[in-house]
């Protein structure tokens, strides 16, 4: 094993509390939002793609509309973790350091592009990390962009950490290892290797 790619919510941070934020105040500010966005709504959304979170998030709305109000939301949401950020589960640092001195680590997720940058500037690990990819930036889907990482870097054995089914699903597409996150968002039955908490990568890889 040469690299470490990672999920970043629900496998490095929780960003819920500061996002539902921002983007409450979104659909509040629009004439025709509706409510507003909870963490336990946000909950139900982890590991998705933009496209179809604003499906369910906005589904009072017609889809050109729903994606014009995502994106305006997310545009807020950085603004909001700029300023906020999220937060880390236990040890992410104290982690991260130990790992990087072994391994080359990198984030794929499935967010808009600045939202890995605003979770780099605001908690000060993006020197932890060698390169992210998400499909704000490529259009492409986890796997995709898991394979992107692998062939931009050079990777000959890397294992990627998530939490949800999307991310396995994406291991499967990439062909690589996957480390089930059992303390995130998701349930997934089917993985080769499961953590319970960010520090068991270091018992795992250390």
């Amino acid at each position: 094993m040469d690299s470490i790619i990672f999920d970043l919510d629900g496998t490095l941070w929780d960003s819920r509390k500061t996002v539902s934020k921002a983007w409450t105040e979104v659909v509040k500010n629009a004439d025709d939002g509706q409510g507003e966005i909870t963490e336990e709504d946000l909950k139900g959304t982890m590991g998705l793609q933009i496209p179809d979170i604003a499906k369910i998030v906005f589904d009072y709305l017609d889809e050109t509309r729903q994606m014009e109000m995502i994106l305006e939301c997310c545009r807020n949401e950085r603004l909001y973790l700029l300023e906020e950020g999220g937060e880390l589960y236990p040890r992410l640092e104290e982690v991260l350091q130990i790992l990087s001195k072994k391994y080359k680590l990198f984030i794929v997720s499935n967010c808009q592009e600045g939202y890995i940058e605003a979770f780099y500037e605001y908690h000060g690990l993006g020197g932890y990390f060698q390169d992210f990819e998400n499909p704000g930036r490529t259009g492409l889907s986890k796997g995709q962009n898991i394979q992107l990482i692998i062939e931009r870097n050079q990777l000959s054995s890397p294992v990627y950490v998530g939490d949800t089914q999307s991310d396995q699903d994406a291991t499967t597409y990439a062909g690589i290892p996957f480390v089930y996150a059992a303390y995130g968002f998701g349930q997934v039955t089917d993985y080769d290797y499961k953590i319970n908490q960010i520090g068991d990568l270091l018992e795992l890889f250390g």
